[in-house]
């Protein structure tokens, strides 16, 4: 389900309600005339709007050279739980967020969207979710605003992206990816065991 609503400040976004509570899937509207377009990428105030009331401390980027690269899935544990909002500004990918809060109806679900610099779509991934994506595209370039703690490596978790019991129908083979030697040997969900000790 998709709709169109009006901001207090009154820019137009598409917003596409998914299945899994927290997750928001947005297009901040376009503003185009012949030199190009212009959009607010990202603005507080209709962020709050749209249910994004986040504090972001630190903006991450990442370019993957190799179409089917896949970088994921990773989650920060409280006290260092992180929210992201992602989007990409070169090439294509399909983003993913799974849900791993243990105490959800909707644990263990997932949310598979593609992002391009094209639709200028954006996916809002709140804590409490493991997050990656999977390349289309040569030189791929991801850019998140990240709320919540910074990063820290004592908090930082990794959950088997390849995990059959997740059903991500991803875009590529596990044998066929390109893959860090720490997200090929992530755990499995299963593995991980009581995640509700992970978010406080």
């Amino acid at each position: 389900m998709s709709l169109t609503r009006a901001t207090p400040d009154s820019r137009l976004v598409t917003v596409l309600v998914d299945k899994i509570d927290g997750v928001i899937q947005y297009t901040p509207k376009r503003f185009g005339d012949d030199r190009g377009y212009f959009t607010e990428t990202y603005n507080r105030r209709t962020s709050a709007e749209l249910g994004i009331d986040a504090d972001f401390v630190q903006d991450n980027e990442s370019l993957s050279a190799q179409p089917g690269t896949v970088r994921g899935l990773h989650f920060q544990v409280a006290p260092s739980a992180q929210g992201k909002l992602i989007r990409c500004t070169r090439g294509a990918l399909i983003d993913v967020a799974v849900d791993i809060r243990h105490s959800s109806a909707t644990f263990g679900d997932h949310v598979a969207v593609r992002l391009d610099p094209a639709s200028g779509t954006q996916l809002w991934i709140p804590p409490g979710f493991a997050h990656g994506f999977c390349t289309l595209e040569p030189d791929t370039m991801i850019s998140y605003k990240v709320s919540g703690g910074f990063y820290d490596p004592a908090c930082d978790r990794a959950l088997l992206w390849c995990d059959p019991a997740l059903g991500i129908d991803w875009p590529i083979a596990p044998d066929r990816a390109t893959v860090s030697d720490k997200d090929r040997e992530a755990p499995s969900l299963q593995a991980l065991g009581d995640t509700s000790q992970f978010f406080g």
